[in-house]
This record gives structure tokens, sequence and C-alpha cells, in this order.
């Protein structure tokens, strides 16, 4: 497959959002009772969910990438943008939410429309450091099989594409320049990404 069909065949919708398909989150064997989510992107700052606890987190064995192509939110089908995944390796910090059992149906639902739509995410229960205690937190990692993983990009490659993209929740340096913010108010200093987002900016100016 080449890059443009790799990168076009990444917008489509998964059918699988019904039940039926094994990675709905039917299928997974979640905890009854309350439920913890771990985030390290959009979904640090924009949750989309109600939740009881937010905590700063560490999830072990997965550090945070821009390896997954957008090609809706924030970029387009010709010219696809980069959002955050969870790819193999190291650690990564970020928010664990915790969800009360009556509002986890509802939130599972949202998820799955958000995240899921493309099956470029593989849900998971993975355990992670919060508070003080070991939850084993539902997390989404970078599907390696799908045609929406990008890859490791080097640093000039994200930003050149991260400079150039933009989709329906807006231009592509937006998505990165909020990840840091809020990492940054958590302590977490990601010199990775603050290279990055000096780099796209350069690209911008």
């Amino acid at each position: 497959m080449n890059a443009n069909t790799r990168r076009h065949s990444a917008n489509n919708d998964l059918p699988g959002l019904c039940e039926d398909h094994p990675l709905h989150y039917s299928r997974l064997d979640l905890p009854r009772g309350d439920l913890w989510i771990f985030t390290y992107g959009s979904l640090m700052w924009d949750p989309g969910f109600r939740f009881a606890d937010a905590l700063p987190a560490l999830l072990r064995g997965y550090h945070r990438s821009f390896c997954i192509y957008s090609s809706r939110y924030r970029g387009t089908v010709d010219k696809p943008g980069l959002v955050l995944g969870l790819d193999r390796g190291g650690a990564c910090r970020g928010i664990a939410y915790r969800i009360v059992a009556s509002d986890v149906p509802r939130a599972l639902e949202t998820l799955w429309l958000r995240e899921m739509r493309r099956g470029v995410y593989v849900p998971r229960l993975l355990p992670v450091a919060a508070g003080g205690a070991r939850p084993k937190a539902l997390a989404f990692l970078a599907n390696r099989g799908h045609a929406g993983y990008a890859g490791r990009l080097a640093l000039e490659d994200c930003a050149e594409i991260i400079a150039g993209c933009c989709g329906e929740r807006g231009p592509n340096i937006d998505y990165l320049a909020n990840t840091l913010r809020h990492l940054d108010a958590l302590g977490v200093h990601d010199h990775h990404l603050h290279r990055l987002l000096a780099a796209v900016r350069t690209r911008i100016a």
C-alpha cells in the first residue's frame, strides 16, 4: 500500500461500532462498578464525559506519540493531520478519570463514537499509578495494523504535517498546543513535544 492509499483508507469509519464487533465495549471484560479512563491527548482537556475524580497518572509500557493520521478532526482525506496514540515502549504520564458506575454506559458510548469510529485504536484495561493506588484503567492504544497508523515519524516530518493541516475541530497545531498546556499544568515537561511545537511554529511563521 502506497502512502496516498494508506492515508485515504485511514478515513474509513468502522462499521464495527455495532455490538457484534470484537472491539465494541460490550465485548470487553470491564469491571463492574466505577471505571477509570487513562487519557494522554485531547481527552485530557476535553473528556466529553462526566467524571468523579481526575488524578495525575502514570502508565508504563507505552509512550505518547503522534502516530495516528487524522483525516477528520485535525485534517482532511486529502491532507490528513496527526493526533496522538499510545505506542509500545517507555512510559506515559497523563490524567486518569474515574467514572461512577451510573455514568459508565453513557461515557462508553461517547468514547466509542469519538475514539473508535475507525478502529485505529485498540481499547485495553491496563494498570496505572494514580493517587497512591494502581487501578486498572481503560486506555486507547495505537492499532499498528490499521491504515491510519503513521508509524514512527521523524520530528521534522511531524512538524511539516501538523503545520499544514486543519480539520473539523480546528488547526492541527491547536491540538498539539493544548496537549502541551495541560501537560505543563500537570508538571510534566515533555521535551520532545516542546521541540515539535517550536518546529511547527517555525514553519507557520
